[in-house]
């Protein structure tokens, strides 16, 4: 039975491991959803100083203004793609911390222990790695 659990375990975090958030290290979660929030205020600003740079007159728009907005769209990007590697980064510890406690508690059960007892003792780490991995799979919807 042991087995069978750790390598359920291993699985999630192997097919998990890539695509990751969770509440299971509240650190981990704090970084994904603050990356997240930057990561969203990030493309709308990269969104409007887009439309500010499409908005420019063509007959009057000098060269120095149009190279202003188009700065503004590349520093825009650099915060996204910063911001888009933390996110990733933080949902991938999170989803490996809790893949981790999960191996861990199940490390942990006594020898004897039957597997109906393992699974109601393994619940809480179970449930943390339901919704991390649920996280990680809804994490960009701004």
């Amino acid at each position: 039975m042991k087995r069978y659990l750790l390598t359920v375990a291993l699985c999630a975090t192997a097919v998990f491991g890539l695509a990751a958030c969770s509440d299971d290290d509240s650190s981990a979660s704090d970084d994904a959803t603050k990356a997240a929030g930057e990561l969203c205020t990030d493309l709308s600003e990269l969104k409007g100083d887009n439309a500010k740079l499409k908005a420019l007159d063509p007959s009057s728009a000098t060269k120095e203004q149009v190279e202003d907005a188009v700065d503004a769209v590349r520093d825009d990007w650099d915060s996204v793609k910063e911001n888009a590697a933390t996110m990733r980064e933080a949902e991938r510890t999170a989803v490996q911390e809790a893949a981790d406690d999960l191996k861990k508690s199940y490390d942990d059960l006594p020898d004897d222990t039957t597997g109906r007892d393992a699974r109601t003792q393994l619940q809480p780490q179970i449930q943390k790695l339901e919704e991390t991995v649920t996280a990680a799979a809804t994490s960009l919807n701004c």
